[in-house]
């Protein structure tokens, strides 16, 4: 007979660590990650600690730990890497002692225990930390997060990146940019105009009709250029074009993706249900592209696909950030209907993670399967990317010397 629900942690755990454990503590680990067998849905569990870890290169993992030795890890915003980092840590006070599998609970005392709310740093905070309480969840049950949501709603997520005959991808993205620079300027002349034409044109000739080519336009081009581009380049037929402008005034880009046939993408600097609320009432965008490390986290995503799919918008998440933002990220494709695509879904993050993730075949990644995100973070791996994050840049227009839009 079992013991009673009290003491059945206890009783695993003699199990795995005592004289008479039926197998040794490395197959354990072996067998299961996180101690996650230790610990039934219906135990209790507690937050002991919350880390934080900037890398090298700017990216910002968020580590919680619990009294059962369960794991959880997610990933903020990679801009303002340290205050992201440090920010995280006063929400400690908060979450150590409670119980993490109160996601959704957690994600509004946060983001409402805070006078000033949202914006992209507290917004960031919510996001890393939102992640790593779904991996613990995720692990707790023994399930992969999708499932917690109500997936799978597909088989497989089509991904974006390298175009490679080896793993099938034949969607990409491409930058706008003329044959020296992008074009930042207010209002740019017909020869540079034609310049960005013709290289996207060369590029169509190259790979054909059969690729699909998102155009970036990185909201660094301003209204009256990306005006004369949007429609320039429309013979070549563009999948999309991504942030057209800044995504701060809404209803410029909504002046703009009136002019045009092509789906006008954005998403990667808008934040929360809220910010999402403008761009579909407005008809701004009709591809969204938020970004789980900025946005708000699994939480909020599965929000903001509930809300797009009422306007018939899909989800491409964002994603120039690590495993995590993926690994969050395809778990959120594995729970909508109204996904399109997944950007970077063919990285393989080998440099951070101790399980390879499942290969890319035919342009797409099969569903993560393991309990809470599906990954496994090296820590070690981790620690040796840790350190000065690359220092705050800014860009100059090299005629006049003016600071310009990245």
């Amino acid at each position: 007979m079992l013991p009673a629900r009290s003491n059945r942690r206890a009783w695993l755990q003699s199990l795995l660590y005592g004289p008479a454990a039926l197998f040794s503590l490395e197959a354990f680990k072996a067998k299961r990650c996180d101690a996650a067998a230790a610990i039934g849905p219906n135990d209790n569990i507690k937050v002991t600690k919350l880390e934080t870890f900037v890398l090298k290169n700017t990216w910002v993992f968020v580590k919680i730990s619990t009294d059962a030795g369960v794991t959880g890890w997610g990933e903020m915003l990679k801009d303002d890497a340290k205050a992201c980092a440090a920010g995280a840590l006063e929400v400690a006070d908060y979450l150590v002692g409670k119980d993490p599998r109160r996601v959704g609970f957690h994600w509004q005392a946060i983001h409402r225990g805070a006078f000033y709310r949202g914006g992209p740093i507290k917004t960031a905070i919510s996001s890393g930390i939102d992640q790593a309480l779904w991996d613990i969840t995720g692990k707790v049950y023994g399930v992969p997060v999708h499932r917690l949501l109500g997936g799978p709603t597909r088989d497989r997520v089509r991904v974006y990146g390298q175009l490679s005959e080896k793993t099938g991808v034949n969607a990409m993205k491409v930058g706008v940019r003329g044959t020296k620079r992008s074009p930042f300027k207010y209002n740019e002349g017909q020869m540079f105009v034609e310049e960005v034409v013709e290289r996207f044109k060369a590029l169509r000739e190259k790979v054909g009709k059969g690729v699909d080519i998102g155009i970036e336009f990185h909201g660094a081009v301003q209204p009256p250029t990306a005006s004369v581009l949007i429609k320039a380049l429309e013979p070549y037929h563009p999948w999309f074009y991504e942030e057209i402008v800044q995504a701060l005034n809404v209803d410029v880009m909504a002046e703009l993706a009136r002019k045009t046939h092509i789906p006008i993408a954005t998403g990667e600097r808008v934040f929360t249900k809220w910010g999402f609320k403008e761009i579909l009432e407005k008809r701004a965008a009709v591809i969204l592209q938020p970004d789980i490390c900025y946005a708000g986290g699994i939480t909020e995503l599965k929000i903001i696909a509930g809300m797009a799919e009422a306007y018939y918008s899909p989800l491409a998440p964002h994603n120039p950030q690590g495993p995590c933002s993926l690994a969050a990220s395809l778990q959120i494709a594995a729970s909508i209907p109204n996904f399109l695509i997944q950007e970077r879904g063919d990285n393989e993050y080998s440099d951070l993670l101790a399980k390879p993730l499942p290969p890319v075949t035919n342009g797409h990644r099969p569903l993560l399967t393991e309990p809470g995100l599906g990954i496994t973070i090296d820590e070690n791996k981790l620690m040796a990317q840790v350190g000065e994050p690359r220092p705050y840049l800014a860009r100059y227009d090299d005629d006049d010397g003016s600071v310009v839009d990245w």
